[in-house]
């Protein structure tokens, strides 16, 4: 029962977190950008919604940190710990691109006080978010195969 309860524990914390990077990614920067007017104007309100999913990482990479301890010796692969340390890098790392294009905010008037400079960390953020998003499916893929593994192993 405590196997299910972890299982579950970390499946809603991954959806919560990835899937609420899609779901802004895909849906509401649009519509804000269109309802707001300007990528800049929607550009704030993603900077503060950014500090969420990147909380909402840390959380679910503690729980699945948890899981990775519990399992280490029945069947979680040097991939698993691997592909695992790559997402909580690239979470340090999106939070120290996020600081910098913090500073080059200018909340008062809603303006990038160095377009340019923004552009590049921004392509660097969207980048470093995506190829997270493509570890974080293969590292639910590899859970998903441990736990297959796992379930085969015990007796019905």
């Amino acid at each position: 029962m405590r196997s299910t309860i972890r299982r579950m524990l970390l499946l809603v914390t991954l959806m919560f977190w990835q899937g609420g990077f899609m779901f802004y990614g895909g849906v509401v920067v649009p519509v804000g950008a269109k309802i707001l007017g300007s990528d800049t104007k929607q550009g704030f309100v993603t900077q503060a919604v950014t500090n969420y999913l990147n909380v909402a990482g840390a959380v679910c990479l503690i729980v699945w940190l948890e899981h990775l301890w519990h399992y280490r010796r029945s069947g979680v692969s040097w991939a698993e710990w691997s592909v695992w340390s790559l997402i909580a890098i690239s979470l340090v790392g999106l939070a120290g691109i996020h600081r910098q294009m913090d500073q080059i905010l200018v909340s008062e008037t809603t303006s990038v006080s160095d377009p340019k400079q923004f552009h590049l960390l921004h392509k660097m953020y969207i980048g470093t978010s995506s190829l997270q998003w493509l570890a974080s499916l293969f590292l639910l893929f590899l859970a998903l195969r441990t736990w297959n593994k796992q379930d085969l192993k015990r007796p019905c």
